[in-house]
């Protein structure tokens, strides 16, 4: 790729403002931070001809579009029908026209907020909304949703594109604050910040970033699918000769929460229980209801025959520690899940095809969970050969806490 091509994948990546959901730091909304852009790039450079590329976790479509800008054709799938519509929003072809339409219906839905002649869009039922948004910041935003839905449908590439900008609206005009790895809000003293800036403005420059993104159009093509990943025999796609991915970590960390205020305002939930709905049906995280029906889990079958794996779930469930059932049951079910997702990946890769994981290991209770070594056991029992595992970088400040490459073939 030339640094003309890999400056607009740049552009494209950092669509939207959003919480990196695994780093804790403030970035755009992508789920994997700028070192595993590169790492993407250069697993990509290492394809010698036109290859078909998948992410059967597709968090914002970081694969899909590195794939497109080498020229690629991609798929990806997520479970989360948000990010599905991000992911096709980033890696669509726009033109000129479209931009241009885009502004003009800009100007037209701005003239509409605070004019009194709609009705604002409803407020998200968010527990305690009043901390992520001041009363003034909520007025705005719920005029200028249902102002972009009147100006411009959403099914529409101006109308997505106006979305777009509208997510990056609602979190700089948010109260919360993304400087660490678990979200927090600014005290009551600070909650009137922001309140003297003009948030036409914000949202003006907000979309001169997407549309300025929006130009620098791939060549590959990308299919986005909502689908489950523990379920690819299902999807009738030409085989695939290379996969990157990054699959949610085994540390309960949950998606569906940190994308709340996108979803809830873009009309992907409707009520807080659709949100641990959601939690349920996903890999890796745990929240709501989701924690509750964890409690209860039994699995059908235990899918990764490792002794290292028991001697770990034996010790994180001690009756020493106060979650430790619960930890140990949802690491069970991660096992399972992730089990099941690689033994259906194989039935959609062509022969020759190589894999790549990027995976995190945790611990729980001092017990340290060696993902990796679990990823390799599973892709070993299910056929995979020239399995690799290769150390990337440390997550934190904790040694042991590190990420890593998990690449195999399939012959």
């Amino acid at each position: 790729m030339t640094q003309p091509a890999h400056d607009q994948l740049r552009q494209r990546a950092d669509y939207t403002h959003s919480y990196n959901l695994k780093t804790g730091r403030h970035g755009w909304l992508r789920l994997t931070p700028a070192y595993s852009l590169r790492l993407v790039e250069e697993i990509m450079k290492q394809a010698s001809s036109k290859v078909r590329v998948f992410d059967p976790f597709c968090g914002t479509a970081t694969t899909a579009l590195s794939a497109a800008y080498h020229g690629h054709d991609a798929a990806t799938t997520d479970i989360n029908p948000f990010l599905v519509w991000l992911a096709r929003a980033k890696t669509a072809r726009y033109s000129y026209a479209t931009v241009s339409r885009t502004r003009k219906a800009c100007e037209d839905a701005l003239a509409l907020v605070g004019a009194g002649e709609i009705d604002p869009a409803q407020v998200p039922p968010i527990h305690n909304i009043e901390r992520w948004w001041h009363a003034d910041a909520l007025a705005f935003l719920g005029d200028l949703r249902a102002a972009i839905e009147c100006t411009m449908p959403f099914q529409t590439q101006e109308g997505t594109l106006l979305c777009v900008a509208f997510c990056r609206t609602l979190i700089a005009c948010s109260n919360a604050a993304f400087n660490h790895q678990s979200m927090s809000f600014k005290n009551s003293s600070q909650l009137t910040l922001g309140i003297q800036y003009e948030f036409k403005e914000i949202f003006r420059d907000n979309l001169e970033f997407v549309l300025r993104g929006a130009l620098q159009n791939p060549t590959g093509e990308v299919e986005t699918i909502l689908h489950d990943a523990r379920l690819l025999s299902r999807l009738k796609l030409e085989p695939f000769g290379l996969v990157i991915t990054s699959p949610p970590y085994a540390n309960r960390m949950s998606y569906i929460r940190e994308l709340r205020p996108y979803m809830y305002w873009l009309g992907f939930l409707q009520k807080p229980q659709d949100a641990g709905e959601l939690d349920w049906l996903a890999i890796g995280g745990t929240w709501g209801i989701a924690t509750s029906r964890l409690n209860k889990w039994k699995p059908a079958r235990n899918r990764c025959n490792s002794e290292r794996l028991e001697r770990t779930l034996d010790s994180i469930s001690s009756p020493c520690n106060a979650n430790g059932k619960l930890l140990a049951n949802y690491i069970r079910k991660y096992v399972n899940d992730i089990y099941e997702h690689l033994a259906e990946l194989r039935t959609i890769l062509a022969s020759g095809a190589s894999i790549h994981y990027i995976v995190g290991n945790s611990t729980f209770y001092g017990e340290l969970l060696p993902v990796e070594l679990i990823y390799a056991q599973i892709l070993d029992e299910i056929g995979f050969n020239n399995i690799e595992v290769r150390p990337i970088r440390k997550r934190n400040s904790k040694k042991e806490l590190i990420e890593f490459d998990v690449s195999a073939s399939w012959l």
